[in-house]
C-alpha cells in the first residue's frame, strides 16, 4: 500500500494487531466498513481498507464514537491497554486468592508458586515497606521496650516489634504486581505494555498521591499535613512570616513535581526499550534492497542482538516495579514521618 494513503499510519491503540493467518479483515462492500471508519477516510477505498487493516481485530465501541483507530470522537473508548489490565487484574485476583487460601492458617507454603509469592511478598514488606515507611524513633524506643519485655517471658523481639510500613503492604503489593504484571505483558507478543501509556502511569502516580494525602491527614489532621509540608526553621518571627507562606508553596510543588516524575520515569523506562527493539528490527527491513549476503548478516546480529536486550528488558521490568513501589513508599514515608 502506498504510503500517501492516510489510513495506512495508523496507531496500535483501538484494536489488537495479530498475524495475517490469524485473523483477515474481509469487507466484501462498502456497508461492511465500519461508519466512523469511512467518515474519516472518505477518499479510500474497500480495497484500500482491507489491506490498510488486515491482521487486525477492531475492538467494539459500544460507548463511545471513534473519529479514527487513535482517537476518539465522542464518549468512553475502550483500548486494548484497558482490556490488557482487566485481564492483568483477573489474573492477579485469582492467583493472590490460592496463595492467601494456603497462607491463611499460618501453614508453611508448599508449592512452587505459594513459594515464589511468598518472597515476594516478604521482600514488598521487609525490604520496601518497613526501611522506607517506619519511623526510626518509634523504632528505637520500641526496641528497648520490647527487649525488655522479651526477656522477661522469652520471645523474640522481632516477633513484638509492631512496625508502621505493615499498614500500607497491600497497597504497595497491588501496585508491585500490578506495574510488574503490565511491564510483563510488553514481553508477549502481539499484546503491548499498558505501561507504555502515559495514562496508566499518571493513574498510577495519582494513586501514590492520594495515598500520601490520605494518610498524611489521616495522622496528622488537614491542617497538620499541610503545616508539615514546611520543614521546621528557628527564624525570627518577621522573617518566617514572609519566607514560610513561599517555601510552602514551592513545597506544594514540589509535592506535585515528584509524583509526575513518578508517572514520566517509568513511561520513560518502557518506551525506550521497546523504541531500542523497534530500531534494531528495523535494520532488517532497511537492508533489505541490499546484497544478499548483507541483509543476511544484519538479519542475524539484528535477531541475536533482540534475543539478548529482550533479556535485559525482562530485568528491567522487574526493576522498574520495584522502582516505582520504593518511591511510592518513600513518599507514604515522608508524609506519615515528615520529620
Amino acid at each position: 500500500m502506498s504510503d500517501h494513503n492516510p489510513i495506512y499510519h495508523l496507531k496500535d491503540c483501538y484494536f489488537f494487531e495479530v498475524p495475517k493467518a490469524l485473523w483477515r479483515q474481509r469487507w466484501q462492500a462498502e456497508e461492511d466498513v465500519p461508519e466512523w471508519l469511512r467518515e474519516a477516510h472518505p477518499t479510500a477505498t474497500v480495497e484500500e481498507f482491507r489491506q490498510a487493516l488486515d491482521g487486525k481485530i477492531l475492538i467494539p465501541q459500544p460507548f463511545a464514537t471513534l473519529e479514527s483507530l487513535y482517537s476518539v470522537k465522542s464518549g468512553f473508548g475502550i483500548s486494548k491497554y484497558m482490556i490488557l489490565e482487566v485481564v492483568l487484574s483477573a489474573i492477579l485476583v485469582l492467583l493472590f486468592s490460592r496463595v492467601a487460601r494456603s497462607l491463611r492458617h499460618g501453614d508453611p507454603t508448599k508449592g512452587r508458586i505459594a513459594n515464589l509469592f511468598e518472597g515476594m511478598i516478604l521482600f514488598v514488606r521487609d525490604q520496601i515497606a518497613r526501611p522506607a515507611i517506619d519511623s526510626h524513633d518509634h523504632h528505637d524506643d520500641d526496641h528497648g521496650h520490647h527487649d525488655d519485655h522479651a526477656h522477661g517471658h522469652g520471645h523474640a523481639p522481632a516477633l513484638l516489634a509492631k512496625h508502621d510500613g505493615d499498614r500500607f503492604v497491600p497497597l504497595l503489593l497491588t501496585l508491585f504486581f500490578f506495574v510488574l504484571g503490565c511491564n510483563l505483558l510488553g514481553m508477549l507478543p502481539w499484546a503491548g505494555s499498558p505501561t507504555a501509556s502515559f495514562s496508566v502511569t499518571l493513574a498510577l502516580a495519582v494513586i501514590t498521591l492520594l495515598s500520601v494525602v490520605v494518610a498524611g491527614m489521616a495522622k496528622y489532621g488537614f491542617l497538620g499535613f499541610f503545616a508539615n509540608q514546611v520543614p521546621a526553621m528557628d527564624l525570627p518571627k518577621p522573617m518566617g512570616f514572609i519566607l514560610k507562606p513561599m517555601i510552602w508553596m514551592i513545597e506544594m510543588l514540589g509535592l506535585g513535581i515528584k509524583h509526575g516524575v513518578l508517572a514520566f520515569r517509568l513511561l520513560a523506562n518502557m518506551v525506550a526499550g521497546h523504541l531500542v527493539l523497534l530500531g534494531i528490527m528495523g535494520l532488517i527491513g532497511a537492508t533489505a534492497a541490499t546484497a544478499t549476503p548483507i541483509w543476511a548478516s544484519v538479519t542475524g546480529v539484528s535477531v541475536l542482538s533482540c534475543a539478548l536486550f529482550s533479556i535485559l528488558e525482562l530485568f528491567v521490568a522487574f526493576l522498574q516495579a520495584y522502582v516505582f513501589t520504593y518511591l511510592s513508599a518513600l513518599f507514604i514515608g515522608s508524609a506519615v514521618n515528615p520529620h
